[in-house]
């Protein structure tokens, strides 16, 4: 996979989307969303918003972090803001100030569906069954003295 990256003395302010790795050692100030990995390099800064499959910090983000899967935070981090992360790793001597959501694992998420179609499926099931027990009532002749 492709590994974009900002280097050191390099200051970009604005929005990136990218379907690749990327590497920040530099310093951005705008939303990173990729489907590829962040890393932020023991001088790169991040202020704003992250959305990535994994990330490693090991310099400083202050904003919101969405990772799908894990995020390592390295004894050099220093992190500010909220997570959303399914794995989390923090390395001794790493500052986190944040606010933290964990993501529940993957096979929990299929469970939760699973039952979820289910549940559908077995209301459908019940509600077709009255519908046609319903049909199948036998309907009595019409009086003729209500026509």
């Amino acid at each position: 996979m492709e590994i974009n990256s900002i280097h050191k003395k390099t200051k970009i302010i604005g929005d990136i989307n990218s379907e690749g790795d990327f590497r920040v050692d530099g310093t951005l100030e705008g939303n990173l969303i990729t489907k590829g990995r962040v890393i932020i390099g023991a001088v790169g800064f991040v202020k704003g918003i992250v959305k990535a499959t994994d990330m490693v910090v090991e310099g400083e983000f202050f904003g919101e972090l969405n990772i799908i899967n894990s995020l390592i935070i390295k004894a050099t981090a220093k992190i500010n803001g909220s997570i959303e992360v399914r794995r989390l790793y923090i390395e001794q001597g790493a500052l986190f100030n944040a606010t933290c959501k964990m993501k529940p694992p993957k096979v929990v998420e299929k469970i939760k569906e699973k039952k979820k179609n289910n549940k559908k499926s077995a209301i459908k099931d019940f509600l077709m069954s009255r519908y046609n027990s319903i049909l199948s009532l036998p309907v009595s002749n019409l009086d003729k003295n209500e026509t």
